[in-house]
């Protein structure tokens, strides 16, 4: 009797697959007559941007909640968007490792204030954080606005403050805040993402 290689190979996995699962008792019948719920059929989608480089990726975080007014849904599986432009469905390590960032006991949710020589960090509202920064920009603005250059030029620049947008914003989002920051005169200003 004549074996070739392919014919060897091939009586040798299916000998080696059929005493592996009769050894693990596995029963077909049991296995094939359980049904499992899919595990996002109950789950709210939700799209967003991924938040770590200026790729931009698109996400789709799925969440479960019971959607009452005073509970909140909890992410528990991000996948890639297929139907997003730039990474059409795949995720890097980080982005695939999302749900970990968002249920660290580490990640800073509030904002922090720490008093220039202290060691100590201080939780502070949402409304003094975004006062403090208005009234440390204004300031700083009004000290060092050029309105003409030498030659009498009006330029209106503000050169001792920079911009930098996030990488989870969106065209849309991208336009705003350049209206808004130009508006100011910084010149300074840039936008991670690259969408």
């Amino acid at each position: 009797m004549k074996v070739t290689r392919r014919t060897f190979f091939k009586v040798c996995a299916g000998g080696l697959g059929g005493s592996t699962v009769a050894m693990l008792g596995f029963s077909p019948d049991k296995a094939l007559a359980e049904v499992r719920p899919f595990k996002l059929a109950r789950s709210s989608e939700t799209r967003n941007t991924c938040p770590y480089c200026s790729v931009s990726c698109g996400l789709i975080m799925h969440s479960l909640g019971d959607k009452a007014k005073n509970a909140e849904a909890s992410i528990f599986h991000i996948e890639g968007d297929p139907d997003h432009p730039v990474n059409r469905g795949t995720l890097c390590p980080k982005g695939a490792g999302l749900v970990d960032f968002i249920h660290s006991p580490n990640r800073l949710k509030y904002p922090e204030y720490r008093a220039p020589g202290t060691k100590e960090w201080r939780r502070i509202s949402w409304d003094e954080a975004f006062t403090r920064v208005a009234r440390l920009m204004k300031d700083d603005r009004d000290r060092n606005f050029i309105p003409k250059n030498d030659a009498g030029t009006t330029v209106n620049r503000w050169l001792t403050t920079g911009f930098l947008a996030a990488s989870a914003s969106s065209n849309e989002s991208g336009y705003i805040t350049h209206k808004a920051i130009r508006s100011t005169g910084i010149l300074a200003f840039d936008n991670q993402a690259r969408v």
